[in-house]
């Protein structure tokens, strides 16, 4: 398989140490209901895990949840919850969202806020090395300290530290504190402030800064290495260039992550879908009109990389592919001699075909295009085989076609992992 870099600009081969492929995706952060970029994102790397698994490879899968942040802690006060609360009931819709478009659980679903244990001792050791300093019970990471600091910013077009201080202050890194040396140091551990929730520390009590949040879960349930890095291109600067700098410095270990793979923004009315905005099409508004599978198949419709807006028109086009695949993969088999499926043209080319386009960068428009090229056969012919393949490869991508014997799987408990309970807030 080849997969762009977004690191080296490349589409190079994925590369993994033996049979195992270590894959680790930015999730929400749960203060808000679930939209179809949420989706996009999802579906994705579900599909290319279920691609992999296929292949014979042994692929284990983490995702994160931020539950511990400045939104959830906001909208918890507007609401008048308990941050933690609101954090449980977003991501339980999340998942029931996930799980009626049949995408499956990762291996490790891990919280934020029951790792702060693991994100103290990367703290600790980048303080250690001169690379972090603390002021007033904050701790920041320093990037005049980092001489290779910015490599993926660049990479993506955010060139120089004029890009950068403009983008970081577009995505909440708050130049103008005044206990930073530098305006583009960024928060590792922020201080107590009254009415949030804390955990004691070295450093006084507080909670963690967002970036340390995801290095500390990938280095925890990974390794050092990670062989793909997933999210959305959103994410890239600061997000994922901070964690690149505090994990390959804390562990000594290069690189932190072999591929970053990034999924382009869900557009809707000319902007970026997002909750900030507003501008949001949901995946439960979707569902009473039209199929788990065809939602799946508008999202996978969409190579990953290309950036895409949501019409009425494509989600209907998509429906029509949808129902035309289990129209075929649903229809009478003709009589016929069974043990000749081996070596049917139409099944052997579809295999080839699928697996071509998502070896190619995971081209998923070229696979489905592959399923509906064989679908068209199969009604034509109407051979066991076909029948049989069809659903194969459907099941590749995630898509049910009528049967209810891969409906998802259950959620973990919401309460994944055990760690230190935060102080209660200080008012």
């Amino acid at each position: 398989m080849r997969l762009f870099n977004t690191l080296t600009q490349r589409i190079e081969p994925l590369e993994p140490t033996g049979n195992r492929v270590t894959l680790y995706v930015c999730g929400i952060t749960p203060y808000d209901t679930t939209h179809l970029g949420h989706a996009f994102i999802n579906v994705v790397y579900d599909t290319l895990a279920r691609y992999l698994r296929w292949r014979g490879l042994d692929v284990l899968y983490v995702q994160n949840v931020t539950d511990i942040d400045d939104d959830i802690l906001r909208k918890a006060k507007e609401l008048g919850l308990a941050w933690d609360e609101l954090g449980r009931q977003e991501v339980a819709r999340y998942l029931a969202d996930l799980r009626a478009l049949n995408v499956r659980m990762p291996d490790h679903y891990v919280w934020a806020s029951r790792e702060t244990a693991k994100m103290q001792e990367l703290i600790g050791s980048l303080i250690s090395k001169g690379l972090a300093y603390v002021r007033d019970g904050w701790v920041y990471y320093s990037i005049e300290r980092d001489p290779g600091f910015g490599v993926l910013a660049d990479a993506a077009g955010y060139v120089g530290y004029d890009a950068w201080l403009r983008t970081a202050n577009e995505r909440g890194n708050f130049p103008d504190d005044p206990r930073k040396r530098n305006p583009l140091d960024f928060v590792l551990w922020q201080g107590r402030q009254p009415g949030e929730p804390a955990w004691p520390s070295p450093w006084g009590p507080g909670r963690p800064g967002w970036h340390i949040e995801c290095s500390a879960m990938a280095l925890k349930y990974l390794g050092a290495t990670v062989d793909i890095h997933g999210g959305g291109a959103d994410l890239i600067f600061p997000h994922h260039t901070c964690e690149i700098a505090q994990s390959e410095n804390a562990t000594g270990v290069r690189p932190f992550v072999r591929v970053w793979m990034h999924c382009a923004m869900v557009e809707y009315a000319n902007e970026k879908m997002s909750k900030s905005l507003g501008n949001l099409v949901r995946v439960r508004d979707l569902l009473p009109d039209y199929s788990a599978d065809a939602v799946r198949v508008m999202l996978l419709s969409h190579h990953y990389r290309d950036a895409w807006e949501y019409t009425v028109e494509d989600m209907r086009a998509c429906a029509a592919l949808a129902e035309r695949l289990r129209t075929a993969a649903s229809c009478a088999p003709a009589r016929g001699d069974e043990s000749q499926w081996a070596r049917d043209a139409a099944c052997q080319q579809a295999y080839l075909e699928m697996a071509a386009a998502l070896e190619d960068d995971f081209h998923t428009p070229r696979a489905l295009a592959a399923l509906d090229q064989l679908a068209a056969h199969t009604l034509e012919v109407r051979a066991p085989a076909q029948i049989a393949t069809l659903r194969e490869l459907a099941g590749v991508l995630g898509l049910r076609l009528g049967a209810e014997d891969d409906a998802g799987e259950a959620p973990p408990p919401l309460l994944c992992a055990v760690g230190e309970p935060p102080l209660p807030p200080e008012e």
